[in-house]
């Protein structure tokens, strides 16, 4: 029996600003990467969408940023391990807070943007931020690019880990996510992200070079921001389920 994790990135608006749409989304996914305010997010959106994401059953996860707001968190920065360390710590803070007020538990942390896609390949940047979930809570489950430093460090700390795939974007030869500044770099259509899921169940994926790269699938996201991410969402997960998979989002020990 296979099973599956389905996670998206929420919590994503500002002020007066919205992204994606939250609460229709919940219906569809297993797990919730909440933005802490230091790429986007606001003290009553995480709690709004944490409150939401309990009454529906759904994991809670804190979605730590470099400090980026008009980036959105997606342009790298060089930062100490120390700084890392300590940005990470105050955002999931800030979120298990939030998680405890609304009567339930943090459950994992997913690094966002630039800081997930910089320490998949930098071991220090990974070190850093594992040890800061581990020193904040070391039962927390840590989601990281499949195959990369981030899931070896958290590994070498004694973190839970989840290996993380994407239904929505496209590989290179050594497991990492096409940039999105590159044309290909995300899959819109839903049968050809159907078939890349089906594929990285199996094992692998195949990279945008043709070559069949091999992987861990534990949780797949799915991105709120994109167009149509709301029927993108239901379309894959009724098609899951119809293959048989259990989608189930794995829990914090």
């Amino acid at each position: 029996m296979t099973t599956l994790d389905i996670n998206c990135d929420m919590g994503e608006g500002f002020g007066a600003y919205t992204m994606g749409d939250d609460l229709a989304l919940l219906d569809h996914v297993t797990s919730a990467n909440i933005a802490c305010g230091f790429h986007a997010g606001d003290p009553p959106t995480m709690r709004r969408v944490v409150g939401a994401a309990f009454a529906r059953g759904v994991q809670v996860g804190a979605h730590p940023s470099f400090p980026d707001l008009q980036g959105f968190g997606r342009r790298n920065m060089q930062v100490s391990p120390n700084d890392a360390h300590a940005m990470v710590v105050y955002q999931v803070g800030a979120l298990s807070g939030f998680a405890r007020a609304a009567g339930g538990r943090l459950n994992h942390v997913k690094a966002h943007g630039a800081l997930y896609n910089m320490a998949a390949k930098d071991r220090a940047l990974a070190d850093a931020i594992a040890r800061a979930v581990h020193d904040v809570d070391p039962t927390l489950i840590l989601f990281g690019l499949a195959g990369s430093q981030m899931i070896a460090a958290a590994e070498a700390l004694g973190l839970r880990t989840a290996s993380e795939v994407f239904a929505d974007r496209s590989y290179q030869d050594d497991g990492s996510l096409t940039s999105r500044g590159q044309p290909g770099a995300m899959i819109e259509d839903v049968s050809r992200s159907l078939a890349q899921v089906r594929q990285m169940l199996s094992g692998s994926v195949r990279a945008v070079s043709g070559r069949d790269v091999p992987l861990r699938a534990e949780t797949l996201c799915i991105h709120g921001d994109q167009p149509g991410a709301l029927d993108f969402a239901r379309s894959l997960r009724a098609a899951l389920q119809s293959d048989g998979v259990v989608l189930e989002a794995p829990r914090h020990g």
